[in-house]
């Protein structure tokens, strides 16, 4: 009995698969499970990690008046993905993790709201053709901007512009609806669809205030008949390297891998979203208020010469109506331009290769005349593409009276 759970468990081990891989946009790394010999039938795992220090230039203090440490640290992300296809067909996605664990959300037992895994993903996809995909359930098929629908795995910044995450806590979980989906292609035109519910929880937790701005919570304050459902697409041109779509994670630089150039148009809308109060004080009326955003962007990304150096390129304008006035956190009804460039130097791709890059961005709100404006300069060292990289990077924010400096280094490392 003892020899044959041996060669069990060693033909199990066999059949695992440990790939290495330099972030592709297919996700062709992990461990792959094959469920027959031509690997068409797995189940893949991916995992990874992100563990920043932060060190803020300028004092900060905490709700009790207390100075805060000027260094700290942060479990930025620690996430692992699985997906599997039993068939052609079909696919299931299952992703989940935890985000920005520090001290603040540590809790003595790990039973704290800021400890807890939660699931970001988890859809079923069925194919209709050659090129066509319907799917449903909790997903990342986004509208608006190719970083609203950004890898977390392949960024070229530090992190994602966060404004480009335009809906995040507001009318999703963590940049995810629960919802239907279709995706695909024509030619070198892809898009992605989606019909979503607006989640009843938000973030935006204020109660709208007789002639004042809008506040962005319309189905817990009208219910779901009247602000329930939320409509998104994204189209993109491509016209040299067809980036694959099999999931919609998008690549944020391929290290000279490929030789893409795409320009996107998207959107998102969510009837009667947010809601002002057009009554008095003793006797108010709500009412809702659309919320539209629309944009355009432009990625650009390709070697040069063939000694390994390359450059990425990244531009986009987004157009945001949040209801009247609307300001919350960087979220505001204005508009928004957004750009970051990367060059990866000339060297063995066997070795580690540095990435230094410069990112701006530029917001303005109805609500107030001051503008937002943050500036990031950084370099990578990637010393295995994706898989093990280093990214130190200073970012200067300034907002009315924050003027805030922030020298970030990161470690991460997927498998």
């Amino acid at each position: 009995m003892r020899k044959k759970i041996l060669l069990l468990v060693g033909l199990f081990l066999m059949s695992f698969q440990y790939i290495k891989a330099q972030g592709s946009p297919d996700y062709s790394g992990g461990l792959k499970f094959k469920f027959n010999e031509d690997g068409s039938k797995y189940l893949r795992l991916i995992s990874w990690a992100q563990v920043q220090a932060n060190y803020n230039t300028d004092e900060t203090f905490d709700a009790n008046g207390n100075e805060n440490s000027k260094l700290n640290f942060n479990l930025r992300r620690a996430r692992v993905l699985m997906f599997a296809q039993i068939n052609k067909d079909f696919l299931i996605l299952t992703h989940f993790g935890l985000n920005s664990l520090t001290s603040t959300t540590l809790s003595p037992t790990g039973k704290g709201d800021g400890s807890q895994l939660f699931f970001h993903d988890v859809w079923a996809q069925y194919n209709i053709g050659a090129n066509h995909t319907v799917g449903g359930g909790l997903h990342y098929f986004n509208g608006i901007s190719r970083l609203n629908n950004q890898s977390t795995l392949n960024m070229m910044t530090l992190d994602n512009n966060r404004q480009s995450w335009a809906t995040i806590g507001l009318s999703d979980q963590f940049a995810r609806h629960l919802g239907i989906f279709a995706k695909g292609s024509f030619n070198k035109l892809q898009y992605r669809v989606a019909i979503n519910d607006a989640s009843n929880a938000t973030l935006d937790s204020r109660t709208p205030v007789a002639g004042e701005d809008a506040v962005y919570n319309g189905r817990s304050s009208l219910g779901s008949k009247d602000a329930g459902k939320t409509y998104a697409g994204y189209f993109d041109y491509h016209f040299f390297d067809q980036e694959s779509n099999f999931l919609p994670y998008k690549v944020g630089t391929y290290l000279g891998g490929k030789k893409v150039f795409n320009v996107g148009a998207g959107f998102f809308l969510h009837p009667k979203g947010s809601v002002v109060d057009d009554g008095t004080l003793l006797n108010p009326d709500l009412k809702g208020e659309d919320v539209s955003i629309f944009a355009l962007d432009a990625f650009y990304d390709a070697p040069i010469g063939d000694k390994g150096s390359a450059i990425t390129a990244y531009a986009v304008y987004q157009n945001s109506d949040y209801g009247k006035d609307y300001l919350y956190s960087a979220y505001g009804t204005g508009s928004m331009l957004y750009a970051h460039v990367g060059y990866v130097f000339n060297g063995d791709k066997k070795k580690t290769r540095f990435q230094p890059y410069l990112s701006y961005g530029m917001h303005n709100y109805d609500a107030v005349s001051d503008d937002r404006t943050t500036l990031g300069v950084g370099i990578n060292a990637f010393m295995s593409g994706h898989n093990s990289k280093l990214t130190l990077e200073y970012k200067n924010q300034q907002f009315g009276a924050l003027d805030e400096n922030i020298i970030s280094l990161q470690a991460m490392i997927y498998l």
